[in-house]
C-alpha cells in the first residue's frame, strides 16, 4: 500500500513537472517585415532567440541598411557612388565606399569565373536596349549602333585597387543590378545575424537567405518557379538549410517588337538578348550575391555549359528549359540532393 501510494505521488511530481515545463517553454517569436528598395519588394522572417529586437528598430535599422546600398550602387540614382563614377572622365579614379569596392571585384571575379558571361560594365548596352535607367528604344537597335555601343563595354577597362576605382575609357559604365540586390540580402542577413537568432528568412525581389529553423522549429521551405508569363505555379519544393538562392529569367522582363520577343537578359560577348529554351536557372550558394551573379551569367551561358561550369566549380544549380510540351529540368551534381537524388 505505502508503495503503490508512493508511486502515485511520484506520478503526479512527474505530470506537475511536465505541465511546469509546458508552461513555461513558448513558441519562439517571430517578426514579418517588408518594404520596398532596389525598385521591387523585400520580405523577412526573423526567430527570435535570446536577444528578441524591437520591432520598429530592426525595422529602421533594415530601412537604412538598404538605403545605403541605393545611395552607394543605384544607377537611377545620380548622385550615387557608381554614378558618380560613372560620369568621370577617362583614365580618372575615385575612391569608393568598401562595400562598392567588394561589389564590382565581385564582379570582376564571376566575369573570369563565367568566362565573360557576367560582365558589370555591359549599362551601355543594357541602356541601348531599353532595360536601364534610358526608356525603352522605339525600334530595335541596327547592328552597327550594337556594335558601336559594346566597343564602350569591357572588364578590361576596370581596375579595383582597395577602395579606389579607376577606368581606362571614358565610355565605361557600370551596372551593379545583377548581383547588387544579392548583396543587399547578404547585408540584411548579416544585420540580423548580430541579435543571435534562432532563424531567418530575407528575400530582396525574389533573391533569398535562410538561416535556422521557422518559429515552429520546422525547417524553411522554399518553391522553385515554374517560368511561366501567365501564371506563378511551382515546380519544386526544397529545404536550402543555411543557404542563399537566387532565380534568374527570361520570362518576365522582357518586350516584344517587330514580331520579336527580347528579355532584359543581355549576352556581353555579342551585344544581343539572349536566344535560347533554358528559361530559368536557380543557384545555392552560402553568398546571396555570388548566388545572384551566376544565376544572370548561366542564363546566358544556356543549359550545356551552365552544367559544365557548375559541376566544375561544385555549384548547386537547377535549371529549367521550355518545351513545345512544358518543360525539362536540369541539376547539376551538387543540387541532387535537394531533390533526393
Amino acid at each position: 500500500m505505502v508503495n503503490m501510494f508512493k508511486t502515485f505521488l511520484n506520478g503526479l511530481v512527474l505530470i506537475g513537472l511536465a505541465f511546469f515545463i509546458s508552461a513555461c517553454t513558448k513558441p519562439a517569436e517571430m517578426i514579418s517585415l517588408s518594404g520596398q528598395t532596389m525598385g521591387t519588394t523585400y520580405h523577412i522572417k526573423f526567430v527570435g532567440g535570446d536577444r528578441m529586437p524591437d520591432e520598429q528598430l530592426l525595422q529602421a535599422e533594415i530601412d537604412l541598411a538598404l538605403e545605403k546600398v541605393n545611395d552607394q550602387m543605384s544607377t537611377y540614382r545620380n548622385n550615387s557612388e557608381l554614378s558618380q563614377f560613372n560620369q568621370m572622365s577617362l583614365s580618372s579614379t575615385t575612391e569608393v565606399s568598401s562595400d562598392t569596392a567588394l561589389v564590382i571585384q565581385a564582379g570582376i571575379d564571376l566575369y573570369n569565373k563565367t568566362d565573360g558571361a557576367l560582365d558589370i560594365t555591359l549599362g551601355p548596352l543594357v541602356n541601348l536596349w531599353g532595360f536601364g535607367p534610358d526608356k525603352r528604344p522605339t525600334k530595335v537597335p541596327s547592328a552597327a549602333l550594337i556594335a558601336e555601343t559594346k566597343a564602350k563595354t569591357g572588364i578590361k577597362y576596370l581596375s579595383v585597387d582597395g577602395q579606389r576605382l579607376s577606368k581606362r575609357n571614358a565610355d565605361l559604365y557600370v551596372d551593379l543590378s545583377s548581383i547588387a540586390k544579392g548583396f543587399g540580402v547578404d547585408k540584411v542577413a548579416s544585420l540580423l545575424a548580430k541579435y543571435q537568432p534562432k532563424g531567418y528568412l530575407v528575400e530582396i525581389g525574389g533573391e533569398l537567405s535562410l538561416y535556422g529553423v521557422k518559429a515552429d522549429g520546422s525547417a524553411w521551405v522554399v518553391a522553385i518557379e515554374q517560368p511561366d508569363v501567365d501564371e506563378r505555379l511551382a515546380q519544386l519544393l526544397i529545404e536550402p538549410g543555411n543557404m542563399a538562392m537566387a532565380t534568374s529569367g527570361d520570362y518576365r522582363n522582357y518586350y516584344e517588337e517587330e514580331g520579336q520577343r527580347f528579355t532584359h537578359i543581355i549576352d556581353p560577348r555579342n551585344g544581343y538578348p539572349i536566344d535560347h529554351q533554358l528559361a530559368s536557372v536557380t543557384v545555392l550558394h552560402p553568398q546571396s550575391m555570388i548566388a545572384d551573379g551566376y544565376a544572370t551569367a548561366m542564363m546566358v551561358l544556356g543549359t550545356k555549359a551552365s552544367l559544365a561550369l557548375a559541376n566544375e566549380q561544385q555549384l548547386a544549380i537547377m535549371l529549367i528549359e521550355k518545351k513545345a510540351d512544358g518543360y525539362k529540368v536540369y541539376y547539376s551534381d551538387a543540387f541532387k540532393p535537394f531533390v533526393g537524388l
